[in-house]
């Protein structure tokens, strides 16, 4: 399950649906307005993101709404977490690694 969820985050467009969905639900034009793309490709980054689990779409009529459903992000970011500590460090030691080459620099200059 987490592949198809790092799939669906995959695409600029459908992370800025799910950006929108957090304030609420919307219909498929609304996300689609401001992403400049037609129903039909809406429509399709749309199943992508239900597939994942990560949208439900209820349909009334030919009126399609969305909703967030953020649960299987929580994968996501477990599996990101538990790499958080590895990038921390190696950040950590790039960094004193730098203001020491720093402090090298500036006592040579004097």
């Amino acid at each position: 399950m987490l592949d198809v969820v790092f799939h669906a985050l995959a695409h600029d467009a459908r992370r800025e649906m799910l950006h929108r969905l957090a304030a609420g639900d919307l219909t498929v034009g609304e996300l689609a307005a401001p992403l400049q793309m037609s129903l039909a490709a809406a429509s399709k980054h749309l199943k992508v993101l239900e597939q994942a689990g990560l949208v439900r779409r209820t349909v009334t009529g030919r009126r399609h709404v969305c909703r967030l459903k953020p649960e299987p992000l929580s994968g996501a970011v477990a599996w990101l977490r538990f790499y958080e500590h590895f990038w921390d460090e190696r950040l950590n030691a790039l960094q004193d690694a730098v203001e020491r080459a720093n402090a090298f620099d500036d006592e040579e200059s004097q």
